[in-house]
């Protein structure tokens, strides 16, 4: 299922709410928007919970995250 980006920009602007029940609804909604932005949710928490600079709003760590290359090994 594909996810539209304006869902997942409401699902960042809800984790950077801190709108959710629990650290294991929080880790659910990482994950999902790692498989929807094709990271990892590591890398969408430290978008989000450790920018790099100033606080960055919703969209813009949506465009981080859609940027975002995997280093090869």
């Amino acid at each position: 299922m594909e996810t539209d980006r304006e869902t997942v920009v409401a699902t960042v602007q809800r984790v950077m709410d801190g709108d959710y029940a629990d650290d294991e609804e929080a880790s659910r909604l990482m994950a999902a928007l790692g498989r929807a932005l094709g990271c990892t949710g590591g890398y969408v928490s430290d978008l989000i919970f450790w920018p790099e600079g100033p606080e960055p709003t919703a969209d813009e760590v949506v465009d981080q995250a859609l940027a975002y290359r995997p280093t090869a090994l």
